[in-house]
C-alpha cells in the first residue's frame, strides 16, 4: 500500500492542489529528479520569477530568485534547496515548503519504482495570495506538464 502524498494541510482545506505523474524510461530518487529537472531550467520560468519578485515585493511576499542549477545529494529536514524549506528528504519523497504572508507552498516528489508524481498543494491566506493563485495556478499546470515530458525525454535510453 502506497502511503498518501503528504499535503500542506489536509486535503478540504486547500485552495490549491495539483497532481501530475509521469512514468519514466529509469527509476531515478526523487533527489535525482530535482536534479534533472533543474540542470536546464526553462528560460520563460526564469521571466516568470523575475515578474513575480517584481510584483510580489510591493506585497510584501519573499523573494524567490528562481531556481539554481546546482545539484544536491545529501538533504535532511531543515534544509534550504532554492527558495524552499526541507520538511523531509527519503528515498521515495522529497516535501519541500515555502510560506509567508499570503500563502503556504508544499512541493512533493514522489517516486514508486519508475513512476514520478509531482504535487502541489496551497493554502493562502489573505486576497494577494488568492489572486496570486488565479494566476499561478493555471501557469504551474503547464509549467509542470512540460518539465516531466521533458525529463521523460531525457531518460529515454538511446537506441543501440
Amino acid at each position: 500500500m502506497t502511503p498518501a502524498i503528504p499535503t500542506i494541510r489536509p486535503f478540504p482545506e486547500l485552495d490549491y492542489y495539483d497532481s501530475r505523474s509521469v512514468l519514466l524510461p529509469v527509476a531515478v530518487s526523487p533527489i535525482e529528479a530535482w536534479n534533472l529537472l533543474m540542470a536546464q531550467p526553462q528560460p520563460v520560468l526564469r521571466l516568470a520569477f523575475r515578474i513575480r519578485d517584481a510584483i510580489s515585493a510591493r506585497f510584501g511576499a519573499n523573494r524567490v530568485g528562481g531556481f539554481t542549477d546546482n545539484p544536491r545529494k545529501d538533504l535532511t529536514a531543515g534544509d534550504r534547496l532554492d527558495f524552499f524549506t526541507v520538511e523531509a528528504a527519503r528515498p521515495d519523497a522529497l516535501v519541500l515548503t515555502a510560506r509567508d504572508s499570503h500563502l503556504d507552498v508544499m512541493t512533493t516528489i514522489t517516486t514508486a519504482g519508475r513512476k514520478l508524481t509531482v504535487t502541489a498543494s496551497v493554502v493562502t491566506h489573505n486576497s494577494f495570495g488568492r489572486a496570486y493563485m488565479l494566476v499561478v495556478g493555471p501557469a504551474h499546470k503547464l509549467i509542470v506538464a512540460v518539465m516531466l515530458r521533458k525529463l521523460r525525454l531525457a531518460l529515454k535510453p538511446d537506441p543501440a
